[in-house]
């Protein structure tokens, strides 16, 4: 992972931090039960970067509730 994405996924799970109303911790957690990480956010980045936080955090909660995670 290059520091661009990193630095995106760190957004992201801060975003969603806010957005849920859970801590950070919580969830990199529930993004790394799932691989969610390493097979959308870096997996995608390319594209998904290009989309707005919402989106972008829609989409996530999608791929977590597709797997069986419930925010």
């Amino acid at each position: 992972m290059n520091q661009e994405a990193f630095s995106f996924v760190i957004y992201m799970i801060h975003a969603c931090a806010n957005k849920w109303g859970k801590l950070p911790s919580e969830v990199y957690s529930l993004l790394s039960s799932v691989d969610c990480i390493n097979n959308y956010l870096v997996k995608h980045f390319d594209i998904i970067h290009t989309q707005s936080t919402s989106y972008v955090i829609d989409d996530i909660t999608d791929y977590l509730n597709a797997r069986g995670v419930k925010i």
